[in-house]
């Protein structure tokens, strides 16, 4: 892997509605952008276009919405694989329900009170929705539902106007009422209704608008930022599930560090990630150490740019990280969240953050746990942040043997990703210190490559398994055991392969230390 290195700016998708300063220049790229979404739409899937004559037969609209529309003028769609369509109707779900299950191979109640109904066709997964007009329980985020008259209608209920777009079916006619494409050109995010009301019938869009900065790069329009900022608290009634989906998609995009620095300035994180905006410490008057909200983002950017291409085979011993990995992205980002619990201001101006590797694991566990993060991918984060200072302690380049095999071992499958993470942590300007410690690291790198060649450092065991323990200390299963177990594993990484003669030397002397052996501990 090579030395760390400035870190490009992640580019935005490309629109098919380039901005421009010349408004008739706009308005011609808008037509041009939506006639080819359109015309991409139709092309990339078909067996929506029939399913539009199936309604229309039967005297109903039927209209694509959403994702597919933004995606198509964005020149996002992907391939036919990943067919997974969004419609909505004027039918009522029952009858929605006859005509899906006349036409797929197979069809569902995705949800009968929300008035949606799913059906696959080979490859192609659609959900149908009927048109609607949600009043919400200002308490919660529960709509109650109410089926509404007009496509135009439903799409004024939507969260921004990006996503307010349709192409009716069959006859590809693109619906905009709300100026998404308009917007979209401009590259700016506004709601089609004032964000007050959007926001306070349903939070989770501000969670949502962070997102979109991050995956869409779009500029959040001031007047939604504004309402974000004013209604923050009205985060907290939404379930946690829902709030760790979008912050996975937001740090998943091509520009996580947007959606968070969004978040942090509405005061959202406050309520969903504190931990993020308590890295904003006062710098002390001698400016003796970095603002560590800020080396964060950084890190984060920097080990995004460190992740190998997508889709390349990757976690395991080939050393690969294919992007975007939630993993490495998390950690990045909360790597340094035990700083303020453990800031000291010592003697002669200094700072000092001691063991903040490792109450910063705990707090990651704790705040993980608390978004219910699924329990690997918590303890995977977790002990990256609890590692990531381990290199530093052999900065100065001095690993003995059983330094790396240790460094290894504690990694386990995580190692390429603490590769990443470690290199990622420099963030300093003084370009001599950044090729030392660049330098020290390749080293590092180089001593694992040669040890793992030698001792097969990806799989360190003792020389004696439970059963050859058992054997030679002629005990049963039980604790003494796993502390023999323990101890051989010791010398294994402070020494290397004993082979099983020295093993079992080794063993017995340390059994004849033991307080509850036998008197005659057999060999």
């Amino acid at each position: 892997m090579p030395s760390s290195s400035p870190v490009p700016t992640p580019a935005a998708p490309t629109p098919a509605v380039p901005s421009s300063g010349d408004p008739g220049g706009v308005a011609a790229a808008v037509l041009a952008a939506r006639e080819s979404a359109v015309e991409a739409l139709l092309d990339f899937a078909p067996a929506a276009l029939e399913l539009g004559e199936v309604f229309a037969r039967a005297g109903h609209e039927l209209a694509l919405v959403g994702g597919p529309v933004r995606d198509a003028v964005l020149g996002r769609l992907s391939g036919p694989a990943d067919v997974d369509l969004d419609l909505t109707t004027s039918a009522r779900p029952a009858e929605t329900e006859r005509l899906l299950r006349a036409w797929g191979d197979a069809s569902w109640d995705v949800g009968a009170a929300f008035g949606t109904v799913g059906a696959r066709r080979g490859d192609v997964v659609v959900e149908v929705t009927t048109y609607r007009s949600d009043l919400y329980d200002r308490a919660s985020r529960k709509p109650v539902v109410e089926f509404g008259e007009s496509l135009e209608d439903d799409l004024v209920r939507r969260d921004f106007t990006v996503n307010a777009m349709a192409v009716r079916l069959p006859d590809g006619a693109f619906v905009d009422p709300c100026g998404g494409l308009r917007d979209l050109a401009h590259r700016v995010l506004h709601t089609p209704r004032s964000p007050e009301e959007s926001f306070a019938d349903d939070p989770l869009r501000m969670m949502r608008a962070a997102r979109f900065a991050s995956t869409l790069g779009l500029r959040v329009a001031p007047a939604v930022v504004e309402a974000m900022t004013a209604m923050a608290d009205r985060i907290t009634i939404v379930s946690a599930e829902r709030v760790r989906t979008e912050l996975e998609k937001l740090l998943l995009g091509v520009h996580p560090r947007a959606g968070l620095e969004l978040l942090v300035g509405t005061g959202i994180a406050e309520h969903v990630l504190p931990e993020l905006p308590a890295l904003q410490l006062e710098i002390d008057e001698h400016h003796r150490h970095k603002d560590v909200y800020e080396h964060t983002l950084t890190v984060l950017e920097q080990a995004i740019a460190l992740e190998d291409p997508p889709g390349a085979d990757g976690g395991g011993d080939d050393g690969r990280v294919p992007g975007p990995d939630l993993v490495l992205r998390l950690a990045a980002l909360l790597h340094d969240v035990g700083k303020p619990a453990t800031r000291r201001f010592e003697a002669g101006g200094g700072v000092s953050f001691h063991h903040h590797e490792v109450v910063g694991a705990k707090m990651t566990a704790r705040r993980m746990k608390a978004l219910r993060f699924d329990a690997a991918t918590t303890k995977q984060v977790a002990r990256l942040v609890e590692l990531h200072l381990r290199f530093h302690g052999y900065a100065g380049g001095e690993w003995t043997d059983s330094a790396v095999r240790r460094y290894v071992t504690d990694a386990g499958p995580l190692l390429p990703r603490l590769h990443r993470l470690t290199r990622s942590d420099s963030t300093t300007r003084n370009q001599r210190k950044a090729s030392r410690l660049a330098a020290a690291y390749d080293s590092l790198e180089q001593r694992i490559t040669e040890l793992q060649q030698a001792e097969e450092l990806a799989s360190v065991r003792p020389d004696l398994d439970g059963g050859q323990i058992m054997a030679t200390l002629a005990v049963g299963p039980g604790p003494v055991v796993g502390r023999a177990y323990r101890h051989l594993l010791e010398l294994r990484l402070d020494h290397g392969p004993l082979g099983e003669d020295a093993a079992r030397a080794e063993l017995l002397a340390w059994w004849a230390r033991q307080p509850e052996r036998p008197q005659e501990p057999q060999g």
